[in-house]
């Protein structure tokens, strides 16, 4: 019937129409301003991120894992801002930018492709006062993320204590602790790779060695027996039966005693890499490091004499030490040694170093966390790197060499294996 000019629909055929027009109609409406949901679902986030902190008075590192949740990507960006105006310092594995409180990570040119559902890692270390809250805004490539799990551990105490670690850089293993009773042997079970690779080829990169090209227990080619400061009864062979990767590493037995120094040489030129010498190494060994001062690689420094440049420990933990002046990093005051870790026994664990041959910066890394002790900035802070900065030059290493120094107490046996060194990162 009509009314006024209205029709209006009295059979439920007619009424059923309308209803289906004006459903139809309402969902163009919804959908107009809106793009397409996003890859990851709709409602859903564009990642996930763990955030593990280690802090200390004043200062903090952090080690960040991204999953990506939406599509495969190339190149990603992950932003966040400090509530409580952290500044940092350094970082590694990402191109860390900070603008006030608004902090940008980006990726390099070796970990930029991230798959569906894969996951990134980097980490940096920082300065806070008042406090020092996880982030919990981050965006990936834009796009909200659900983050910030984890928080920071407390304050070291003088008992130095491994800071757990996601699996960053490549695929890292939280850093164990140390055995508070280890249990030295001589032969311990082989724990080799099925794939031999090194992961360390690329441009830059001077040594790249998993000692594969090794044919027999003697060392040739890339490598020499070779003892920098006097010899004594230590010993370094290739060995078959055990290995990070591949079917062969370097075993040093490690003496007890002054003077019984014993090293593998890498023949490689490495005066040229630069401007920051990075180097990356898989170790295992037997023995907690002692009180007594031991080295376990060094470096010749043309920039002090060809004095040397030496990383191992002191104290139970792991140092620096110089050679010309016996200055370490960090002091070996309680506080300071504090701030270092041991070297855990019985386990494969990865080395990571950089030192800056254009100003004093170092950075070490123990299975891709930070070591805060063996962090010179330049700065003198009192227990980390004042004594340290006592020599302001630059250090230029030209030789790598890695083995086993004793000044007293202290014998060991070690494995190396996966060794680089060039002049870009090199992760784990």
């Amino acid at each position: 019937m009509v009314r006024n000019g209205a029709r209006t629909y009295g059979s439920r055929r007619g009424r059923g129409a309308v209803l289906a027009v004006l459903a139809v109609v309402l969902g163009l409406l919804a959908g107009f301003g809106q793009g397409p949901a996003p890859a990851w679902g709709a409602g859903g986030a564009a990642c996930q991120v763990s955030w593990v902190g280690n802090e200390w008075t004043g200062g903090f590192t952090a080690q960040v894992t991204v999953t990506n949740s939406g599509a495969a990507v190339s190149s990603w960006k992950l932003s966040w801002t400090f509530a409580a105006g952290q500044q940092m310092t350094s970082g590694w594995n990402a191109q860390l930018v900070q603008s006030g409180t608004a902090v940008t990570a980006s990726s390099l040119s070796y970990n930029g492709t991230v798959a569906s559902g894969g996951s990134v890692s980097f980490g940096l270390q920082g300065t806070w006062s008042g406090s020092d809250p996880a982030p919990a805004d981050f965006a990936f490539n834009g796009a909200s993320c659900q983050g910030g799990s984890g928080t920071p551990s407390p304050t070291p105490t003088p008992s130095p204590t491994p800071s757990p670690s996601p699996s960053p850089s490549p695929s890292q293993s939280s850093s164990p602790s140390p055995s508070s009773s280890p249990s030295p042997s001589s032969s311990p079970s082989p724990s080799p790779s099925s794939s031999g690779s090194t992961g360390c080829a690329g441009a830059g990169t001077v040594v790249c060695s998993g000692f594969e090209d090794q044919s027999g227990s003697s060392l040739s080619g890339d490598w020499s027996v070779a003892a920098p400061d006097c010899s004594g009864a230590g010993t370094v062979t290739v060995d078959t039966a055990v290995a990070h990767s591949g079917g062969r590493s370097l075993r040093v037995n490690g003496q007890a005693g002054y003077c019984n120094h014993v090293f593998a040489a890498a023949t490689a030129n490495v005066a040229a890499v630069g401007p920051v010498v990075y180097a990356r190494y898989w170790v295992r060994h037997t023995t907690a490091l002692p009180a007594d001062h031991i080295a376990m690689v060094t470096m010749a420094d043309s920039a002090d004499g060809n004095k040397h440049l030496r990383l191992g420990g002191q104290n139970g933990a792991l140092q620096w030490n110089r050679e010309s002046d016996d200055a370490t990093l960090p002091a070996q005051s309680p506080v300071g040694v504090a701030q270092s870790v041991p070297l855990p026994v019985n386990q494969w664990v990865c080395v990571r170093f950089a030192v800056d041959t254009t100003r004093q910066s170092m950075d070490t890394w123990l299975n891709d966390q930070l070591v805060p002790g063996l962090h010179d900035d330049g700065v003198p802070t009192a227990d980390i790197d004042q004594q340290w900065l006592s020599r302001t030059t630059a250090p230029r290493p030209v030789t790598l060499d890695l083995g086993w120094e004793a000044y007293g107490n202290g014998a060991d046996t070690l494995w190396y294996d996966d060794v680089a060194l060039g002049s870009a990162p090199i992760a784990c």
